[in-house]
């Protein structure tokens, strides 16, 4: 998802807040990769990037087989530990729009343009 055009439309000053917001509400590649390593086999990482589904059946396949199950999961988890950049970039780019909207969509904005 490329915002560029969205962004070439802002102030600096709007730019910053993007970024701000961002920085705020977007998700970290260190705590996904923290979670995946350490709690990936129970889907912890899936959680956090909002992909429930998954990460549900995640923990069920390791805990319903009573942790035998974690081999199949800990080759997924591997998997995932390739996808997780995407994901954080994928995820942020939807913050970064939406902030980015609500920005050129304030009708304060054109009052203070004039």
């Amino acid at each position: 998802m490329n915002n560029d055009g969205l962004l070439s439309q802002l102030t600096t000053n709007e730019k910053v807040l993007v970024n701000s917001e961002v920085q705020s509400k977007g998700k970290s590649t260190v705590l996904a990769y923290i979670l995946a390593i350490f709690l990936g086999v129970f889907g912890a990482h899936r959680f956090y990037m909002g992909k429930t589904g998954s990460g549900v059946a995640m923990l069920l396949i390791t805990i319903l087989t009573l942790g035998f199950g974690m081999i199949i999961t800990g080759i997924w988890d591997i998997v995932d530990l390739f996808l997780i950049p995407g994901w954080i970039k994928e995820s942020n780019a939807v913050v970064e729009r939406s902030a980015a909207e609500r920005i050129l969509n304030d009708p304060q904005r054109l009052a203070r343009d004039i």
